[in-house]
C-alpha cells in the first residue's frame, strides 16, 4: 500500500508521467524501496481503476501524463491521517531465522547472533555517513533540499532500526546463555540428588495406574572381587 499511497502523494504536486514518478519516489526514498517502470505502471492503472487517478493527455516528449482526482486526495489524506497498523506485523526473515536455529542439529546459534550482529553495525555505520552527507547538502540549500529532508528522515528510521537490531541481538545472547546455564545447573542437581532425579523420570505408575507393583530385586550376593 505504500506505493500506491506514495504515488497518489507525488501526483498531488502535479502531473506525472510513470518514469518521472519511479525517479521521484527513488530519490525522496534514497532508492532504499527501488522501484521498477513495471511495477509504477501496474500500480497507475489500479489506481486509475479505483477512480483514483486519470489520464491527462502527454507532455512534449510523447509520454501518457497522470494526474491525482479528488477521490484520490480524499484517500491520500485518510492514508496521512491513519496510524500505520502493527497489529500484523510483517514477517521478519532474523527473527525468524533465530527461531527456526533453537534445537538446530549441529548448529551454533551464537556464531549466527555474531555473524548478524557484525553485518547489523555495519549497515549502521553506511547509514550513518549517509545522513552526514544528507546534512551537509540540506545545511548547503540545494535545489533538492526538499528530497534530502526526506531521505534524513529515512536514513534515521533505518539507524533506528538497526540500532534497535543490536540490541536485540545482544539480548538473545545474553538470554540464551542464562539459559544454558540454567539449564546446565538443573541438570548437575538432578545428577547430585537422586530423589530430586527420581521426581524428574515418571515412575511406572504414573505410566498406567493398572500396572502392577515391581520392586527392584535386592541383591544378596557379595563381590569375591
Amino acid at each position: 500500500m505504500s506505493i500506491r499511497h506514495g504515488l497518489l502523494a507525488l501526483l498531488e504536486h502535479g502531473p506525472r508521467y510513470g518514469s518521472q514518478l519511479r525517479t521521484e519516489f527513488e530519490s525522496r526514498t534514497g532508492a532504499t524501496w527501488p522501484l521498477n517502470v513495471g511495477q509504477v505502471y501496474t500500480t497507475l492503472n489500479r489506481l486509475e481503476r479505483d477512480g483514483m487517478v486519470a489520464q491527462s493527455g502527454a507532455d512534449d516528449a510523447g509520454h501518457a501524463l497522470y494526474v491525482i482526482t479528488e477521490p484520490g486526495r480524499a484517500e491520500l489524506r485518510n492514508w496521512f491521517e491513519t496510524p500505520v497498523d502493527r497489529s500484523s506485523p510483517p514477517r521478519d526473515e532474523l527473527a525468524i531465522k533465530l527461531a527456526m536455529a533453537i534445537g538446530s542439529p549441529g548448529l551454533d546459534i551464537r556464531a549466527v547472533i555474531q555473524s548478524q550482529r557484525h553485518h547489523t553495525v555495519k549497515a549502521m555505520q553506511d547509514y550513518t555517513r549517509l545522513k552526514a552527507q544528507a546534512l551537509a547538502a540540506i545545511e548547503s540549500e540545494g535545489s533538492r533540499e526538499r528530497d534530502d529532508v526526506a531521505w534524513l528522515l529515512v536514513l534515521e528510521q533505518l539507524i533506528f532500526q538497526t540500532e534497535a537490531e543490536a540490541r536485540w541481538l545482544d539480548h538473545c545472547e545474553v538470554r540464551l546463555i542464562r539459559i544454558s546455564m540454567a539449564t546446565g545447573s538443573a541438570g548437575a542437581r538432578q545428577q547430585a540428588d537422586p530423589a530430586a532425579r527420581a521426581r524428574a523420570e515418571p515412575s511406572a505408575h504414573s505410566k498406567d495406574p493398572t500396572a502392577p507393583s515391581i520392586s527392584k530385586p535386592t541383591s544378596t550376593s557379595t563381590s569375591t572381587a
